[in-house]
């Protein structure tokens, strides 16, 4: 059973229907109790950095979400749900996030190219062999941001090259995994990334 994270901060949306394309029932809650019920969690994520926090933190999703990561259950951060993962954003001055990802949000330079990155761009693979990216192409993703994750080559699974920058794309370590881009708005490419965390078992984290 699927569960995405309703913390007011999305489109869930398009998520939850492309769930259903692919044959699962999920459901939508902000209440840690109901999650609980749940063996695999989508946070997903439109906005700011330091307001998503803040929203997780009022509903005591933020303690929820460690604890579960913690135990090795499969969690899949979307766009800002992926940022909300890492240690720190200088969005709107510093802003501590969940540190479950070693790394930092950042904005793109100014100067170099539009921002926000919008649109499709091609993913470069740096571990192929994420569960993650399992019969994944190395095609085209849609992407919708201004500020990327600068993370740790460790956990670094895909990315791709925007305004001078390499940006993180994909992300994992053990079974808490992010993707800057919207799956769901990415054609095959991302509805087979969606195949398969939904197929990821709890305890089979990858190294």
């Amino acid at each position: 059973m699927i569960g995405i994270i309703d913390y007011g901060m999305g489109n869930l949306h398009s998520v939850t229907k492309a769930l259903e394309r692919l044959g699962h029932t999920p459901f939508l809650s902000e209440k840690p109790e109901e999650l609980a019920k749940a063996d695999r969690l989508i946070l997903p994520g439109v906005g700011a950095f330091k307001d998503g926090m803040a929203e997780l933190e009022k509903r005591g999703l933020d303690t929820f979400i460690k604890e579960w990561s913690r135990d090795g259950k499969p969690l899949l951060g979307i766009c800002l749900g992926m940022q909300l993962l890492f240690s720190e954003s200088e969005e709107f001055g510093s802003t501590k996030g969940l540190g479950l990802l070693p790394g930092h949000v950042v904005r793109f330079p100014e100067g170099k190219a539009k921002v926000p990155h919008m649109g499709w761009n091609r993913l470069v693979f740096h571990q192929p062999e994420h569960p993650l990216l399992r019969d994944v192409e190395e095609g085209h993703v849609y992407f919708v941001h201004s500020y990327f994750v600068r993370a740790e080559a460790s956990i670094l699974a895909a990315s791709c090259d925007y305004a001078g920058e390499s940006v993180a794309a994909v992300v994992g370590q053990g079974n808490t995994w992010g993707t800057q881009f919207h799956p769901e708005k990415s054609s095959h490419v991302g509805m087979r990334m969606l195949k398969n965390f939904t197929g990821v078992k709890e305890g089979a984290a990858h190294e």
